[in-house]
Formats: structure tokens, sequence, C-alpha cells
């Protein structure tokens, strides 16, 4: 695990940046792996989705991590694995620091930990200081396990119309234990572009419809690029189209570019 946690931490880098197309199960886990990754990541909304629940901390701990225990077997051994556990499945750093010891335990060697809270079924950013205790205790229980976990600490600024908060919440993630920051949310180039310049740790932006290229990133500074739910949520429109059409039209045109089925049992042998 050490060598797999070195060779992650050194895969980001601007110069050419860490491309995720994140998984949500295992077979998702094995075909991104088999597509020349090098390195395979999870999506909380793809996991949340497959196990039958809606993203956004409501996912049990212990479900979460079974799953994430059956991605990280699903890929080659030499893989890094990098796992999105939102803000921590848990209310205190304690908490956090036990999911940590179970992500540990699944085989990960990183993890993206958000700085949303959601309590009463509201969504807000945590205060500094409580994010920064959390990001602590995930530090702490890496570190008495003797693994060099890559945290890459969300901010969530931008989806909470903070962005002016970004820079100060960053540096203080990374005060906190952090090794990297995941801002999602911008697609601009000058806006990325200073963000990279400002946060001196790799930046992580999330990939959509309208953002820079891979290379224009790397021309920006950025050293990770996220695809996140993107991959799932085109996955189950394609099941919708599909279902729609047998259901209305009676055809089956929206299966012609389906995965082979004896090339897909074959990778999942």
């Amino acid at each position: 695990m050490t060598n797999r946690a070195a060779a992650f931490r050194a895969l980001h880098t601007a110069a050419d940046p860490l491309v995720l197309v994140n998984a949500w199960d295992a077979a998702s886990a094995r075909i991104v792996a088999a597509s020349g990754a090098p390195a395979v990541a999870t999506t909380s909304a793809g996991v949340a989705w497959t196990l039958g629940a809606p993203d956004g901390d409501t996912l049990p701990r212990e479900q979460a991590l079974e799953h994430l225990a059956r991605i990280v077997r699903a890929v080659p051994g030499e893989l890094p694995v990098t796992a999105d556990i939102e803000s921590g499945f848990g209310a205190t750093p304690a908490d956090v620091a036990e999911t940590i010891r179970g992500v540990l335990a699944a085989g990960a060697v990183g993890v993206n930990i958000e700085d949303t809270a959601r309590e009463n079924n509201e969504a807000g950013l945590r205060d500094v200081a409580g994010q920064q205790a959390r990001i602590a205790a995930a530090r702490a229980a890496a570190d008495d396990a003797g693994v060099d976990l890559y945290i890459n600490a969300r901010v969530d600024t931008y989806f909470r119309g903070r962005p002016e908060e970004t820079v100060e919440r960053a540096e203080a993630y990374l005060a906190a234990g952090a090794t990297g920051i995941f801002v999602p949310g911008v697609a601009d180039p000058a806006t990325i572009g200073a963000l990279a310049k400002a946060i001196p740790a790799p930046l992580n932006v999330l990939a959509q419809p309208g953002t820079p290229t891979v290379a224009e990133l790397a021309a920006l500074g950025v050293a990770r690029v996220s695809l996140g739910s993107w991959i799932a949520e085109a996955a189950y429109a394609l099941a919708r189209k599909a279902a729609r059409e047998a259901y209305t039209a009676g055809t089956y045109t929206s299966l012609a570019d389906s995965y082979d089925f004896g090339e897909l049992n074959e990778l999942m042998g």
C-alpha cells in the first residue's frame, strides 16, 4: 500500500494532469482500469445511487466501505484507488478517523473530504476550524497506519455562493493536513488559472460540458481532473432512453452502441 500511495501522490502534476474517470461499482472500475487509467477514483453520487440511496451523506459508513472494498478488489493490484467519502460519514472528527481506518482497510490510498455539512435537510459550509479538525483527524488516522494517504480537501465555496472564501479555506485545510485541493463548480479559465496560482498545492477541478480540455487545464496549472458523477449519469441516461423507447415506440435503437456482452463478461472474469 505504501508504494501505491506514493505512486498516487506522484501522479498529481500540472505537467501531465491526473485524469480520473470516476467509477461507481466493480464493473465500471474494471472498465476504467482496462482503458488505461493510472488510478481509479469513486464517485459518491454513483456509489449511493447504485446502492439505492441519494447522494449527500445518506449512505451508512459500513455499506459504503463494503462497496469500496469490492471496487478495490476489482482493479489490478498495482493501481491506486481513491475514495469519495463525502464529508466523512460521521458527525465528529473521531467519526472521520474511523472512516479513514475503514478506507485503508479496504485498500484505498486516497480520499476526497468535502466541507459541506448537511443538517436538518439543509446544506451549508462547515466552519473552517471544524473542517480543519476533521481533516487533522483523517491525517492522524492515516499516519497511525503508516500510510501517506492523499487527502483531497473539497472546497464547496462555488457550490455555496461563497467563492471569496476559496483560497483562505484551501490554505487552512492544507495546514490541517490535506494534500491537495478540489474546487468543483468552476469552468472559467481565468478563474481556474487564478486558483491554481493562489493555492500552494495540487488543484483538482471537476470536468463537465464546457470545461476546458485536459491540455488547456494543464496550461492553467491544474494537476487533477475528475469527471465525477457525469459518467454514472450518462449510463443511467442511456437506461432511461432505452426504457422509454421500448415502452413507447417498441423499438431498441438505443442499444446499438452497447458494450459487447462477450467482451464485458471476459473483462469481469
